[in-house]
């Protein structure tokens, strides 16, 4: 199976009500989902926000699990947590998901929306001048 294709069965999961555990890859949910280590629990969308993390269909070519930055009417901004620049759009129906949870290296699973995850979300965000310094320590350490 392609990576499409699994992502589109988990899809079909999460549309019947079945929460899915998704591993995911790749360096931009860092630091709050570590991919290659990490997998993340998702879940049947109701009303996206800005701030969810969301498997969507993004710029009508790829499958992204990135943070929701603005919505705009039936328009979503994207962006990853370890990106530097560069964001992502969608439609409202193109969000598949909603990543609730993280599931870590030991198998132990932490909610993404706790107060201290949403408060270190958002500071990060507004450290995006800063990011490429402060992701460059992560991954050294």
């Amino acid at each position: 199976m392609t990576d499409n294709e699994i992502i589109e069965e988990a899809i079909r999961l999460v549309d019947e009500g079945v929460s899915v555990t998704l591993p995911v890859n790749g360096n931009s949910m860092l630091p709050f989902i570590i991919g290659g280590k990490e997998s993340v629990i998702l879940q049947k969308p109701e009303l996206p926000k800005v701030g969810d993390v969301v498997l969507a269909w993004a710029d009508g070519y790829r499958y992204v699990v990135h943070r929701i930055i603005r919505i705009n009417g039936d328009r979503v901004t994207l962006m990853g947590d370890g990106n530097l620049a560069g964001t992502e759009h969608c439609t409202l129906n193109d969000i598949k998901a909603i990543a609730t949870h993280v599931v870590d290296a030991k198998e132990r699973t932490h909610y993404l929306y706790n107060r201290w995850r949403k408060s270190a979300a958002k500071i990060w965000f507004r450290l995006r001048p800063m990011r490429r310094y402060l992701l460059a320590i992560y991954r050294r350490l």
